[in-house]
């Protein structure tokens, strides 16, 4: 069982409270997880890359704080704070961060 870091009797959450940076690499915390719907904070060290990959899921990034890149379907996005992506479920994609780069990963089902 993993914990979340909003519990049923919180409402809200102060997100730059819960922002750490690992020295390389990434560190990832669930806020809130249901049978449809997951919100993760993801802090990435600066050079980091995540690979190509797919989701099975339709997600969201939202960009708290740093810089990258995100390549989606082969078009790079430039990452910066208040940058809000939407991905097609089964969407290749691959994110390099340039500095410490944090996001909220909302990941839905798919209808």
């Amino acid at each position: 069982m993993s914990t979340s870091l909003i519990s049923p009797e919180a409402t809200f959450l102060q997100l730059n409270d819960h922002l750490a940076y690992p020295e390389s690499g990434v560190l990832s915390k669930v806020i809130w997880k249901s049978e449809v719907c997951q919100y993760s904070l993801f802090c990435l060290a600066a050079n980091t890359e995540i690979s190509e990959h797919t989701s099975t899921r339709h997600a969201t990034v939202q960009v708290l704080e740093g810089t990258g890149s995100l390549t989606l379907n082969g078009e790079q996005i430039s990452l910066t704070p208040g940058v809000f992506i939407f991905m097609e479920a089964n969407a290749p994609h691959a994110l390099a961060a340039t500095s410490n780069l944090a996001f909220v990963l909302t990941l839905s089902s798919v209808s």
